[in-house]
């Protein structure tokens, strides 16, 4: 029931907790499925820190989701819960302590990677500013993550060889400052809305899933939208047409929507090095290269 490709990687980037989990895993859904009603209906699927079971709970399709829980994922039910189904899948039951979700069936078969860039770009915009609501109590925020970033990321860019310009660096550094102190919106924001994460829905034309979210200003929440589509960005009209499209889309402020997509982009590029990506650092590159 646990696929390889999720397990290995699994194990190997968690060590020995990873192997104990994974080792666990088939009894944790096993009592799950004792607990709300379940039968398997299909072959496990998985994302990077998430199991995916297709399931029926009676004549319900629904689908069991395991997380391996750490800072992105451990919110992720309470997101749902008080999205109540407006924009995002439904969640109709959970087990935060386990990472653990029973959520409504979507058609994994089809996302916003179907539709063209600037269709997806507007749908997904649509969707940042429908979940941006007022955060419940006790979720990260987003001032608090720039606070970490004004001192990790010198330390970081020296780790990874000074992949950008001093400047660059220097730039995002001092965003980071201002917005640690400067006091953000108290909204709830995904910010891991992508195009594969939206997907078709009888309920609605089109709902996210597997979002990762902080409290803060909505801004925070667009720049994977470019990172993940860029060359279909580039290839219809680049970024100067998409950027405002977004922006216009999200109802966002231009200034704000500049500043936090230098920023992440900046986290994203020294990420992604950690871990061995190859093209996403060279898209930040090309669309910092842009912002500045």
């Amino acid at each position: 029931m646990v696929p390889e490709a999720f397990a290995v990687p699994t194990m190997a980037r968690e060590g020995e907790a990873g192997h104990q989990w994974i080792a666990a895993l088939p009894d944790l859904i096993a009592a799950l499925c004792a607990e709300w009603g379940l039968v398997v209906d299909g072959p496990a699927m998985h994302g990077y820190l998430g199991l995916v079971i297709p399931v029926q709970r009676g004549a319900e399709p629904c689908v069991l989701k395991v997380s391996w829980l750490n800072d992105s994922t451990r919110d992720e039910a309470t997101a749902l819960a008080a999205w109540a189904g407006q924009g995002a899948v439904r969640l109709l039951a959970a087990e935060p302590a386990q990472g653990a979700m029973l959520l409504e069936r979507l058609d994994w078969q089809h996302s916003l990677n179907d539709l063209g860039i600037a269709e997806a770009l507007a749908i997904a915009g649509g969707l940042l500013r429908r979940l941006a609501i007022p955060a419940p109590p006790d979720l990260r925020q987003a001032e608090t993550l720039a606070g970490v970033w004004v001192h990790d990321l010198p330390t970081r860019w020296e780790q990874w060889g000074r992949p950008m310009p001093r400047r660059v660096l220097d730039q995002a550094r001092d965003l980071a400052g201002q917005f640690s102190t400067a006091g953000s919106a108290n909204l709830l924001v995904n910010y891991d809305l992508h195009y594969a994460d939206v997907l078709a829905s009888r309920r609605a034309p089109w709902l996210v899933v597997d979002p990762m979210v902080v409290v803060g200003d909505p801004e925070f929440g667009i720049a994977q939208l470019l990172w993940r589509r860029l060359e279909d960005i580039e290839a219809h009209g680049g970024l100067d047409q998409h950027f405002p499209l977004l922006i216009e889309a999200a109802k966002l402020d231009p200034r704000l929507a500049h500043a936090w997509t230098l920023l992440r982009c900046v986290d994203y590029w020294l990420w992604g090095l950690s871990v061995g990506l190859t093209y996403d650092p060279a898209r930040c590159e090309r669309i910092i290269n842009w912002l500045v």
